[in-house]
């Protein structure tokens, strides 16, 4: 059953703030929590790597087992809504705490303690990751019930997803603006999380507000129907997964511009550290500029073609771009200006992903849901919920890996410390190079491999959007 299924433009504008809030808030953890442990907090890189890949052991039985929570409950002010109202609060609490440590975790200090502070870092790590997957899986599980409607959802999360990248990057402005100052490390990441964290929880509880759930969804509980058991027997669910997993390189040539700009490219007649500034702005900026470009065309990309199409023309593009930018860097000198325009078409997919992923996501459930007569929006979220938090651990990991093969200074990374890449032999420069380059084309070529099976396209597709309108009038 469902009432009226207009979608109101106010509702997507409050929606797609919120996801923007929401992007602020994590891009917060993502993108800076390893340099804080590394370099402010002094953690050692072999337990801030194991940090990263226990915690997605326990995401991958914490994230569908909330997905499977919101699935079987119904509330009086909604089935998602209530968890967004409730759980932002503790989700800014906790994202300040990952940046604000006792006495006991400063070097130097007398109350400094090496044991609590590997404790207190571990225990404040997973419990922000499990209150933020409670108030993330409900909330990408809104526009699943905000409108049955398949064009206006596609609507919904092209708009959302744009506005949550850009989200994602107002972190990242704030701590380069608060480099031009004379500020402590320590001091700038503090301002940086109370600033994005305040602003990005007032914008994301406003979804709670401004939104309306008209899709009714039956309480899972009432039936005998096991979820995990449904998921794992979509073959489409499971190969979009796969397909996010192994697209998960992507993220690295963001991930990796600090490090490649430190040892890998020198721009001649500037000196060590305008150079290396000068080449972080290039790859951040050049990244940036492609996923925003492609999340702003998808939308108007998928009125004409499939997911599947859009998936494959730009995992293909991007995956080689990316891996041609290896051998051109090379035969160029290392010569940052003639990679970047690889580097923006190797962003591209980014940008598709990220809209595409929740949409395709979104159609399995509606193919779940014919054969089930179930909506399970919540363990669905939590999938995608789960890919992304692989891809954050895969930067981290991949950037320490690397560290470790070419035998560089394990301490040094994300610090201010500058040498010249010149210096450097062919095969340390060669191998940081991988981290922008081969490891994201690569990972975006192989993604192909699962999507090729997917067929949730054409009249298929056509043929469950209209069995389930048949369904919900029911």
């Amino acid at each position: 059953m469902e009432e009226n299924s207009s979608l109101k433009t106010k509702e997507i504008m409050i929606f797609s703030l919120a996801a923007l809030g929401q992007g602020m808030i994590y891009a917060t953890m993502s993108s800076y929590i390893s340099d804080f442990y590394l370099n402010v907090l002094g953690l050692g890189p072999v337990f801030v790597m194991l940090l990263m890949l226990l915690s997605r052991v326990w995401d991958a039985i914490n994230d569908p087992m909330m997905g499977i929570i919101v699935d079987k409950f119904n509330f009086k002010q909604g089935k998602y809504k209530p968890y967004i109202l409730f759980m932002t609060l503790p989700v800014v609490l906790l994202t300040i705490l990952l940046f604000v440590g006792p006495g006991f975790t400063r070097i130097g200090s007398s109350e400094y303690n090496q044991t609590l502070t590997y404790t207190y870092i571990a225990i404040v790590y997973v419990v922000w990751g499990m209150v933020y997957t409670i108030a993330d899986v409900p909330f990408w599980s809104l526009p699943n019930v905000i409108t049955p409607d398949e064009k206006q959802r596609g609507k919904l999360i092209s708009i959302s997803r744009l506005l949550n990248g850009i989200g994602s990057a107002i972190p990242m402005a704030i701590v380069i603006i608060l480099g031009y100052f004379d500020i402590p490390y320590e001091t700038r990441y503090l301002i940086m999380v109370i600033s994005s964290a305040g602003i990005g929880g007032i914008l994301f509880i406003s979804s709670y507000y401004g939104t309306k759930e008209r899709v009714r969804v039956l309480d899972i509980q009432k039936s005998k129907t096991n979820e995990i058991k449904e998921i794992f027997k979509s073959k489409n669910m499971i190969l979009v997964i796969l397909m996010g997993i192994l697209s998960c390189g992507r993220y690295m040539i963001q991930a990796g511009a600090i490090h490649v700009s430190r040892y890998v490219f020198y721009i001649e007649g500037l000196d060590i550290y305008k150079s290396q500034s000068t080449v972080q702005l290039i790859i951040s900026a050049v990244a940036a500029a492609g996923m925003f470009v492609a999340m702003i065309l998808t939308p108007i990309l998928i009125k004409k073609y499939s997911y599947r199409k859009l998936t494959m023309f730009f995992c293909v593009l991007g995956g080689v771009a990316s891996s041609l930018a290896f051998f051109v860097s090379i035969y160029t000198g290392y010569n940052i200006y003639y990679i970047a325009p690889l580097l923006f078409l190797g962003s591209l997919p980014l940008g598709v992903l990220n809209v595409v992923g929740y949409a395709m996501i979104g159609d399995c459930l509606d193919e779940i849901e014919v054969k089930t007569k179930l909506r399970m929006a919540g363990l669905g979220s939590a999938c995608q919920s789960f890919v992304n938090k692989i891809g954050n651990a895969f930067s981290t990991v991949m950037i320490i890996a690397i560290y470790l093969i070419v035998g560089l200074n394990i301490g040094d990374i994300q610090t201010t410390t500058v040498v010249n890449p010149v210096e450097l032999s062919f095969d340390t420069r060669n191998l940081m190079l991988l981290l922008v380059t081969m490891i994201p084309g690569v990972s975006m070529l192989i993604c192909l491999i699962p999507i090729l099976f997917y067929d949730l396209i054409g009249k298929k597709k056509e043929r469950i959007v209209y069995q389930l309108n048949e369904l919900r009038k029911k």
